[in-house]
């Protein structure tokens, strides 16, 4: 059976407060609902799928926001991983599958990004951002970065 395409009146504003036909959701379970069926399409649309229907979403900037940052310390491993929380509750480990990245804002400011699953990104919150930076480091190539899983995670801007 086919998806049928619905028109979905639903924004993600660009502080994390999802919007339905203008006026804000404000039971997280709904919103943990929609987030669970969230995806982006390679032209960078972005759309709630499920099984029987598919309808499209605005988003003004990412849809996630990360709100906490937790080192996680591996007796056996050397570097501790850095685990990076959402406002949906999801951990994410900093590092190959979950890259850290900048990209510039309206006004040409560099702004942190996380990498998620299905095409999705999270903006790293300013006091993530600052914890963040009081871990960085340069690795024997100069870059600068954080360690993360024995990973070197690259702060590329």
């Amino acid at each position: 059976m086919p998806q049928k395409l619905e028109e979905f009146d639903i924004r993600i504003a660009s502080d994390g407060r999802w919007f339905h036909q203008g006026s804000e959701i404000k039971r997280q379970a709904i919103i943990k609902l929609f987030a669970s069926v969230l995806s982006r399409d390679e032209k960078g649309k972005y759309w709630l799928k499920t099984p029987v229907e598919k309808g499209e979403i605005t988003v003004e900037d990412a849809p996630f926001i990360i709100v906490s940052l937790n080192l996680i310390n591996d007796v056996e491993k050397e570097k501790p991983k850095l685990e990076l929380v959402d406002n949906m509750e999801r951990n994410f480990i900093a590092g190959p599958d979950h890259p850290i990245f900048f990209k510039k804002d309206k006004r040409q400011r560099q702004k942190p990004y996380l990498r998620l699953n299905d095409g999705l990104t999270a903006k790293i919150s300013r006091p993530v951002y600052y914890q963040l930076m009081d871990m960085v480091t340069r690795n024997k190539k100069g870059e600068m970065g954080v360690w993360s899983a024995d990973k070197f995670v690259v702060l590329q801007v």
